[in-house]
């Protein structure tokens, strides 16, 4: 089930249910592809457990935790499936983390996933157990937007981010990724090495690798279009589309962010639709 509009940068609130019986002995796993916006997840069945590699996932090492913030990333992230998850995912705007997680973007990258009361405090713990407790998700998403105005007035007299980069997300987002840097940084008035350290030093990527999050997002969201109106996707022609040099590549990207080929991602995501027994938000 989707949230409707919330405040203070998330770009979307999913809340999810999935029942798996039969797989605690496999402990099968999902992909988590990197994006260009932040992730804040509350987990109300247990801990999502995590990790940068299968075995780092399944071994002793994993990261396991109820409220996961994620940075920016730039490869995949493999997480746990149990046999039954409840949870609601965020995706939140990286220039929106000073007002609801108050800290810039950039201090969530070095490692793939921080302890939610880490960055948020006992509040964020009191709010997943409201969730948990809630009678449905209507209620879950109602308290989750009291809780996102309360991050807001709690830290709506920290500084912003530099508008210089405020401007050069925009810019990038509305090329999806395909602009230069140059482009990019005489549309803002900076030079190029001016306008990557104030980025990076905000988002935690550059200028490029934002763009190439965006470019690949992008590409993504074409070729599972693609595959669901019945079209075997023209990756050649998408790449074009989507700002690539040519097929080749389109298929490195997906290789580094996916560790997989565009036809192979595709055709693990359609096995997971298929066995995955999520119903978005039922129960």
């Amino acid at each position: 089930m989707r949230a409707g509009p919330l405040p203070g940068g998330v770009i979307s609130a999913v809340g999810y249910r999935a029942v798996r019986p039969g797989q605690e002995a496999t402990r099968p796993l999902h992909r988590g592809l990197p994006s260009p916006y932040l992730t804040l997840i509350f987990s109300l069945d247990g801990p999502v457990t995590s990790g940068a590699t299968p075995d780092q996932a399944r071994g002793s090492d994993a990261i396991s935790t109820d409220i996961v913030v994620g940075g920016l990333h730039h490869g995949p992230a493999y997480v746990v499936q149990p046999a039954y998850e409840t949870g609601i995912q965020l995706a939140v705007h990286p220039l929106a983390a000073r007002a609801l997680l108050g800290l810039p973007a950039a201090e969530l990258t070095g490692q793939l996933v921080t302890h939610g009361t880490d960055v948020l405090g006992r509040d964020a713990a009191d709010l997943r157990r409201r969730l948990a407790e809630a009678p449905g998700w209507d209620a879950r998403f109602a308290a989750l937007a009291g809780y996102l105005e309360t991050q807001l007035a709690t830290h709506g007299d920290r500084p912003q981010p530099r508008p210089e980069v405020a401007e050069a997300w925009t810019w990038l987002a509305r090329h999806r990724g395909a602009g230069t840097l140059r482009g990019l940084a005489a549309h803002v008035a900076l030079s190029e090495r001016r306008l990557s350290t104030l980025f990076r030093a905000e988002t935690g990527a550059t200028p490029k690798q934002a763009a190439r999050l965006m470019r690949f997002e992008h590409a993504k969201a074409s070729i599972v279009r693609a595959t669901a109106a019945g079209d075997g996707p023209d990756l050649a022609r998408m790449a074009a589309a989507c700002g690539y040099y040519d097929h080749s590549h389109l298929v490195r990207d997906f290789h580094q962010y996916t560790g997989l080929s565009p036809s192979a991602w595709l055709a693990e995501e359609c096995r997971n639709i298929q066995a995955g027994g999520h119903d978005n938000g039922g129960g």
